[in-house]
């Protein structure tokens, strides 16, 4: 008997039938509920859902002046973060994993502390760390901002990815690294961390992705990416409605796309090398190989099983 039959009782034919009518029943209320929405939404007093309020989107000046500068700082904030969050999330993983203890304290503090911050007040500290401590202004001080708070919260996550998947790999890894002369470190970054970036490849992924969505954070600091410049546009037009779709359509294409790169990456690194098949040997054959194709074999008998006797060799 499986462990989910112990914990859970296979549905009979009317506990089905109940099952499909309370699901057939709450599409219809999410139905319903979603038609008096754009019910109200389409009332003139309301305005929303009319077709001007969608015309500024099929003229040039929408995106050349609002959307598109947006999707520009969304995009230059994400990846700038995404390298460094990258960069410190290794070092700070892999600093949790080494023999010196100080190191492995202070980094293990580190990553306990910031990821337990929300990435909001990280901004926040951040822009104004950096404009009454650091003397940063313009448009790079809400950049600053956007970029330290996503690299600190995110590198602290991968960190901690990378440290469960270093644990999480058998110990004869650990101990083969070391019996062929390996020093601790070499071993840990040779050997383990490889496979365990491969193992936790997935969920590093999908944190790019958080940072992406996360970059919308920028809007409370004053940075202009993909939120902001909407609300501006939405502004403008008086179409609150239609942008905040807009965007989420825009949303949705570009962690749609790299989710999708993502994954290919994943398939490439996941792809097991191709070796030389290995080849069928049966009992009383040795193959031939390149090197020593004419090597003549001595096919030794085996032992006379009656002491004081030896049985001839081949040949003689």
């Amino acid at each position: 008997m499986s462990s989910a039959s112990l914990l859970f009782d296979v549905p009979g034919p009317k506990a089905r039938i109940r099952y499909r009518v309370v699901a057939a029943v709450s599409v219809l209320v999410l139905l319903a509920i979603l038609a008096a929405v754009l019910v109200r939404l389409g009332d003139p007093a309301n305005n929303q859902l009319t077709a001007e309020k969608w015309l500024p989107f099929l003229t040039p000046g929408a995106w050349t002046s609002y959307l598109l500068p947006g999707l520009a700082g969304t995009l230059i904030a994400a990846a700038i973060s995404v390298v460094l969050a990258i960069v410190f999330g290794l070092l700070l993983g892999i600093g949790r994993l080494v023999q010196v203890r100080w190191v492995r304290w202070a980094c293990g503090g580190f990553v306990e502390f910031f990821r337990s911050v929300p990435v909001l007040m990280m901004m926040l500290f951040a822009y104004y760390a950096g404009l009454f401590g650091l003397g940063i202004s313009g448009s790079a001080l809400p950049l600053f901002g956007v970029v330290v708070g996503l690299t600190v919260y995110n590198s602290c996550v991968l960190a901690e990815l990378v440290r469960s998947g270093v644990n999480a790999l058998p110990a004869g890894q650990r101990e083969s690294g070391l019996a062929i002369g390996l020093t601790p470190l070499q071993t840990l970054t040779t050997i383990l961390l490889p496979q365990a970036i491969t193992a936790m490849l997935p969920s590093m992924l999908s944190q790019l992705v958080v940072i992406l969505k996360d970059s919308a954070l920028g809007y409370m600091i004053s940075y202009l990416e993909l939120m902001r410049s909407g609300t501006y546009l939405a502004t403008a037009f008086a179409n609150l409605i239609p942008t905040l779709i807009v965007l989420a359509v825009i949303y949705i294409v570009l962690n749609s796309a790299l989710t999708r790169v993502a994954g290919l990456v994943e398939q490439r690194l996941r792809r097991a090398p191709q070796g030389v098949a290995p080849q069928h040997v049966t009992a009383g054959f040795v193959p031939e190989t390149a090197a020593e194709p004419d090597v003549p074999l001595t096919i030794m008998p085996p032992p006379d099983p009656r002491p004081g006797r030896e049985r001839p060799r081949h040949g003689h």
